[in-house]
């Protein structure tokens, strides 16, 4: 069903911001080619503009990186190196979507991301929870949605060679969205 102001209750054509409490933005890698390695970031923004049809709406998101917690502080303050996002010199990633088509009951978010001085495109597979009005009278919209990304491509490209064969860190990272949005009066 499209998603249009006309087929879903409560979706309205306006500006939707982050409602940061009920939102997280995660991301997992391979680990010694057997496992995964989870983390997120505590500090992120999204904004939605929604036309009269999701079709017709724009994204942007942008996350601090310097905020990335994998539940290790040594692994942390490496990740702020200079190996990989060197948070001093690039501490934002931002993405901006460039198209949004509806594939039956999923969204396809195409956009640009930039992370570390380098924009690339990236799409990303969305799910739309629904619209609700919240016990304070506010109207929240809820997304999931999810991506991958060759961190390479980004000037993210530290490893380490395991004795045998293969490396420590694979080069896909997968991105999770579990966004909850607030509409702007």
């Amino acid at each position: 069903m499209a998603i249009t102001t006309e087929t879903i209750p409560g979706y309205v054509a306006g500006t939707w911001g982050i409602d940061p409490v009920h939102s997280e933005v995660t991301f997992s890698v391979r680990h010694l080619a057997i496992s995964k390695v989870k983390g997120s970031f505590s500090s992120f923004d999204v904004t939605l503009v929604t036309g009269d049809s999701i079709v017709d709406s724009t994204v942007e998101a942008t996350i601090d990186i310097a905020s990335i917690s994998t539940g290790n502080a040594d692994r942390d303050g490496h990740l702020h190196s200079d190996d990989f996002f060197n948070t001093e010199a690039h501490p934002k990633a931002v993405f901006r979507s460039t198209s949004i088509t509806e594939k039956g009951d999923d969204l396809v978010i195409d956009g640009e991301l930039t992370l570390k001085g380098v924009t690339k495109p990236v799409q990303l597979k969305a799910e739309f929870g629904g619209i609700v009005t919240d016990g304070y009278g506010q109207t929240k919209a809820g997304f999931s949605a999810k991506g991958k990304i060759d961190r390479t491509e980004y000037g993210v490209s530290f490893n380490a060679p395991l004795d045998n064969g293969g490396f420590t860190l694979g080069n896909e990272i997968t991105l999770d969205f579990e966004i909850q949005l607030v509409l702007a009066k």
